[in-house]
């Protein structure tokens, strides 16, 4: 049953792989990828000593962490909010309502930033000049774009990323609650006694996951938010691939940079399982 998943991974996540090479030969149109010159870790070293890579690193760095520090807890303190909830149709309907925004494409989502934050005629924009703040453009800044990305993104993930937590809490045996309830423990009590426990297995895990793509941000999104005001901050490794391979035709360079991206990604997975597993016995291998 598993044979087509393991083909459609086979096709599209290791055949590419050969691809891989570009990184290490002088990309030649008319020689293809295979029959450029062989110049091996050229162009590591040059993105290495480029100017742009601790500021690259930076920012990649700092919108990664952010994110994760902000957005991983979201899903988790959801899921036990909703779990509290003893009427079945409104717990429905939240369900559904906090769902929803995952499903907008992102495009959308970049727009209504736009037209929400837009110092002239968007309704932060006109809040905050009513509360005295003036006219802040809230995208156009490099101490706001960060916290702008994060708390939009949280949005519009916090429910769907719930639903994993909320499996997990299904499965709690309903004797521990009784037991708890017995005992006279408090809601409070329930959750810090038997709901966290139940859902930290999976609670590590997916920091494990997340920790493995922690300088790998959304290129979509950070993209579209970007101008020439927020560049300085907005400015990641991966939207730099995509304006020197794409835009600059670099494509050797531009493959060094991806893999070097990869590489450390894949580094920090294996560290941060090595250490779930020592401490919780719990791990991906």
């Amino acid at each position: 049953m598993i044979l087509p998943a393991i083909i459609c991974v086979f096709i599209f996540n290791y055949i590419p792989m050969y691809g891989i090479q570009l990184a290490f030969r002088e990309f030649d149109f008319t020689a293809g990828i295979t029959g450029g010159e062989w110049v091996g870790l050229k162009y590591f070293e040059q993105f290495v000593q480029s100017h742009m890579f601790w500021d690259l690193m930076r920012n990649t760095i700092l919108i990664s962490l952010a994110t994760i520090v902000v957005g991983f807890p979201a899903p988790i303190i959801l899921a036990l909010l909703i779990n509290q909830i003893r009427f079945k149709r409104t717990k429905r309907v939240l369900q559904t309502t906090v769902y929803l925004p995952h499903f907008i494409s992102i495009v959308v989502i970049v727009g209504l930033l736009h037209v929400l934050l837009s110092p002239e005629t968007g309704i932060i924009g006109h809040i905050m000049s009513a509360i005295g703040l003036g006219h802040i453009n809230l995208l156009a800044s490099t101490s706001t774009f960060i916290p702008v990305y994060v708390l939009s993104d949280v949005w519009q993930h916090v429910g769907w990323n719930s639903i994993i937590y909320l499996a997990a809490l299904a499965g709690v045996d309903p004797q521990l609650y009784d037991s708890a309830k017995i005992d006279g423990a408090s809601r409070w009590q329930i959750i810090r006694n038997v709901e966290i426990p139940a859902i930290i297995p999976t609670i590590i895990i997916l920091l494990i996951l997340n920790m493995g793509s922690i300088i790998s941000t959304g290129f979509e999104k950070i993209f579209l938010m970007q101008n020439t005001l927020n560049l300085p901050i907005s400015e990641v490794i991966e939207t730099y691939v995509y304006k020197i391979g794409i835009m600059s035709n670099q494509f050797s360079y531009a493959a060094a940079i991806g893999l070097f991206n990869t590489m450390i990604n894949f580094t920090l997975l294996v560290m941060v399982n090595y250490l779930a597993k020592r401490t919780s016995r719990i791990s991906l291998w």
